[in-house]
């Protein structure tokens, strides 16, 4: 018996490793990367679960930071201005939304923050500052997390074929990616597959919006009464940052710019892979109805304001 089972996790790991070696030499896309990722875990299980949290916070930072070194600073603090007042907006209505939804749904008070949270800033990176602030247990941190990456799956798919359904241009698809899809990773695989201009704008304005942890933070510290707690302060968007000044302003950059953009979206690939693999059946069902349904209407809800404004208030 357990010859069989070491001959299981064998073939696991096995098939694991083979699939980000297709991601490794680009041959697999990141919708598709992500896709397999659900299939494998669902079908054969993942043998590195572990280590699959760590590996996606380091992968998904180190590739932004990477894809610091093939955007330009000017066009950046113009996109960075032109997303400032629906992002700080949209912050703030979501999590009122968020709020009176928690209540509507009767969903549990720090599980409906934290959902909240996700949606209004940057998913799971959102989830993960906010969490030690509300105190929340593993349980409610891991339901609102399952929530999130269901919906940026969802989101990788469904954004580029309404973008190119409604014909919106490279810069509004980047602006509507930023502010109505959760997590950094869908956010830049979505603007990717769009074009380099939508990648460009979507990270920017993304990045800038993920700064938003600080206050929120803080202002939950207050509602929660958590005054003591630590809050963790995003330090990678200040490489992102240095990295685009660098391929702005140092000419030298340019000779190896194009390689460390090219690894950062093979490192994309890998981080939407390894984010597939968590999306188990037992993610599913350990979710539940309420904090599901929360999330789908505060998505609808976000995605549609950021969609009309986009559209219609520019």
């Amino acid at each position: 018996m357990s010859h069989l089972l070491e001959v299981n996790l064998f073939l696991q790991q096995i098939i694991f490793i083979a699939v980000i070696v297709l991601c490794l030499f680009s041959i697999i896309s990141p919708p598709i990367a992500l896709l397999l990722g659900v299939l494998i875990v669902n079908v054969f299980g993942n043998p590195f679960i572990a280590f699959n949290h760590k590996a996606i916070t380091f992968l998904l930072q180190f590739s932004v930071v990477g894809l610091g070194f093939g955007m330009n600073a000017s066009s950046a603090i113009s996109a960075g201005k032109e997303g400032f007042l629906l992002t700080v907006f949209s912050i703030f209505s979501t999590l009122v939304f968020g709020t009176l939804l928690g209540k509507w749904l009767k969903t549990e008070k720090k599980t409906s923050h934290l959902i909240s949270c996700g949606t209004a800033i940057c998913g799971g990176s959102a989830i993960a500052a906010i969490s030690p602030v509300i105190k929340s247990d593993e349980n409610q941190t891991s339901i609102a997390l399952g929530v999130i990456f269901i919906l940026n799956a969802i989101a990788l798919f469904v954004f580029p074929f309404i973008g190119h359904q409604l014909d919106l241009s490279q810069k509004d698809f980047g602006l509507w990616c930023a502010i109505a899809i959760h997590d950094t990773s869908s956010v830049v695989g979505a603007a990717n597959k769009y074009g380099a201009e939508a990648l460009q704008i979507a990270t920017t304005v993304k990045l800038a919006r993920a700064l938003w942890i600080i206050p929120i933070s803080i202002l939950t510290s207050f509602i929660f009464k958590n005054k003591n707690s630590k809050i963790k302060i995003p330090y990678f968007i200040g490489l992102f940052i240095l990295a685009m000044l660098f391929n702005t302003y140092v000419p030298a950059t340019a000779i190896i710019a194009p390689g460390i953009v090219g690894i950062a979206k093979i490192g994309l690939t890998v981080t939407l892979f390894l984010i597939g693999a968590t999306l188990n059946i037992n993610t599913l069902k350990s979710v539940g109805v309420k904090p599901l349904l929360q999330g789908v209407f505060l998505w609808i809800f976000i995605a549609g304001l950021g969609l009309l404004s986009i559209l219609y208030l520019k």
